[in-house]
């Protein structure tokens, strides 16, 4: 799966005016062995009472109309949802929710986004998509690089729901790899307008939008083409929309091709500066990936539910099933799966609300993680209703089909892992120049060097790094911290290792980066639900010894991946199961499928 050095791009223009050393983002420091709390210690109170009310007085009616008024069997038979639900959202204000009062919206804050599209992940996730894909990624470009006359112009319908807004970036020839985009946008000579012509592909609300996101090449002056981001209106003329696809899952979004023929669209439109679109792209899918997590928590939740109920009351061989140690296993990990996913969601929601602008990797961690816990959840959960959850009636196989998407779109979780391998491993390998040269002129940077040389000492000697969560954290998860710190600690010094062996090279090695993103989801994790855990004790909360419970066996299981994960990076044992990888894959290429002989020859 190739990637190519555009990737490796930070996604905002502040973080490159950041140096490696002033980063407060916890998962780019665990990349250079480093434990920095900031962003990850307390965990964050990201809302006032006044928010806090706000919010109580938003998720209960939202609840309600998800139980009274939307049918997801009725919305998926009709593919498309109903209008009732359409006229309920709206009255609601669901399409605006962070579109700020001035412009018509409810100008709700990223964590109050977060609590209320967990209730639509834990009802319908495909209504969920219709409306992530209209202000999550559809419009957002508009909120974070719109001029004020585009936001006048374009919000206040938008979040009206009067019209719907779609996200133009795939194309038929282009999925992962943005950068190879052929759409085009050609400057007229007057510099009034853009004509537009292209294709795109899979596109969520692209049969029902009558707004546009749209990513497209444009000369740049001085420069070789670069991907520029447009808003365009269907009523421009020339936008057309094929069929609605026919689709495993979210039958109730509309996903169509949308083709673009000679449109005109006025210059005014241009989103950002000329050339910057792959830039607007990236934090726009980077800066909705937390509510993605959101609402795949409160999905978990939902499937969890029904599988405790149908447990409590399941009868075989004389005894309720929540009695065998087979069902307490998977109902037991389907939880701190959860937790997890819950934890990183409000985690991350609250680190943006309070202004932060370096969140790129959790936001992707968040993706991966929330999307794969949320299939075993699901997974596991329909097997313990056995027979019965395989049924339409019940609903947990709709859950199911709908959840496979969540893997795919908004970034394939096997490109994210190797971005948030790169990108940590980047900015390590930055480091390590730093370090290289302070090394050959010792006076330029004393503190460094000195930190540095006595941090790798105490390693070699098996004296640990001097690092610590004691004090930080509650004394009851003083053995848990020990742990992570330890998992810092390898993850560290395997980078180092990896980086001096294979230096830029090490963009090839996807066997081993995808074992260092592995290991750093779970680092994230594990942080993520100590620091809550540690907040739950702190206040002696009625859950806090439950929540215990839960960190421990999360923390417990993640860190023996961590090991498993950082040897498996280095092995040569692995080395050689990673070279046979790639030979069988070049046989089966050639020959089209599989090679190996039928064992009764015929």
């Amino acid at each position: 799966m190739p990637i190519t050095t555009a990737h490796l791009k930070p996604e905002t223009s502040v973080e490159e005016k950041e140096s490696t050393e002033a980063s407060s983002s916890f998962a780019a420091n665990i990349f250079m062995g480093r434990l920095v709390t900031k962003q990850v210690l307390p965990y964050p109170q990201a809302l006032n009472e006044e928010q806090q009310q706000e919010l109580k007085e938003l998720v209960s009616p939202v609840s309600r109309f998800f139980k009274e008024i939307n049918n997801p069997a009725a919305n998926e038979a009709a593919e498309a949802v109903e209008e009732g639900t359409m006229a309920g959202l709206r009255e609601m204000g669901a399409f605006g929710l962070q579109v700020p009062m001035q412009y018509g919206g409810l100008g709700l804050r990223n964590t109050q986004y977060a609590r209320l599209v967990e209730e639509v992940g834990a009802a319908d996730l495909a209504v969920g998509i219709v409306l992530g894909a209209h202000q999550s990624i559809g419009y957002k470009a508009i909120l974070l690089y719109g001029t004020e006359e585009q936001k006048k112009q374009y919000l206040p319908r938008l979040a009206s729901g009067e019209q719907m807004a779609a996200f133009c970036l795939t194309e038929p020839a282009s999925g992962s790899d943005a950068a190879s985009i052929k759409t085009y946008a050609k400057p007229s000579p007057c510099g009034q307008y853009f004509t537009l012509s292209g294709n795109k592909l899979w596109i969520s609300n692209g049969g029902t939008a009558e707004v546009f996101t749209v990513f497209a090449k444009t000369p740049v002056p001085g420069d070789k083409e670069k991907i520029s981001a447009f808003i365009v209106e269907r009523g421009f003329g020339g936008v057309t929309s094929g069929p609605p696809e026919k689709k495993m899952g979210i039958k109730a979004s509309n996903t169509a091709e949308v083709s673009f023929d000679n449109v005109r669209v006025p210059a005014s439109n241009l989103l950002g500066e000329l050339g910057s679109g792959f830039k607007v792209a990236m934090n726009v899918l980077n800066n909705g990936r937390f509510g993605m997590a959101a609402a795949l928590s409160g999905t978990m939740k939902s499937a969890i539910a029904c599988a405790v109920e149908h447990a409590n009351n399941r009868v075989q061989f004389g005894r309720k099933i929540n009695e065998f140690g087979a069902i307490q296993e998977k109902l037991a990990r389907a939880t701190t799966m959860q937790y997890a996913t819950e934890s990183m969601a409000y985690l991350l929601s609250a680190n943006m609300d309070a202004g932060s602008t370096d969140y790129q990797i959790e936001a992707a961690i968040s993706k991966v993680f929330a999307s794969e816990a949320a299939w075993n959840v699901v997974d596991e959960s329909l097997q313990i209703l056995g027979g019965m959850g395989y049924m339409q009636e019940c609903g947990m196989e709709k859950m199911l089909r709908d959840l496979r998407i969540f893997r795919i779109f908004e970034g394939t979780n096997d490109i994210l892992r190797l971005f948030i391998a790169l990108t940590g491993m980047q900015r390590a390998g930055t480091h390590l120049q730093g370090l290289q040269k302070a090394i050959r002129s010792p006076f330029s940077q004393p503190s460094l060097l000195t930190s540095e040389l006595s941090r790798r000492a105490r390693r070699r000697m098996g004296l640990g790094t001097g690092q610590s969560l004691k004090g930080k954290i509650h004394p009851e998860l003083d053995e848990i911290g020990k742990e992570l710190v330890g998992c810092i600690t390898t993850l560290g010094s395997t980078i180092e290792a990896l980086l001096m062996k294979h230096g830029k090279r090490i963009i090839d090695q996807q066997f081993h980066l995808k074992c260092v993103a592995e290991a750093t989801m779970d680092i994230y994790a594990m942080i993520a639900v100590i620091s809550r855990t540690s907040r739950t004790l702190e206040l002696h909360l009625p859950s806090a010894q439950h929540e215990k419970l839960l960190c421990e066996t999360f923390c417990l299981e993640a860190s023996e991946r961590v090991v498993h994960n950082l040897q498996a990076a280095t092995s040569s044992r692995t080395g050689l199961v990673f070279r046979n990888m790639a030979l069988i894959t070049a046989a089966l290429s050639q020959h089209g499928g599989t090679v190996h002989s039928h064992p009764i020859s015929f």
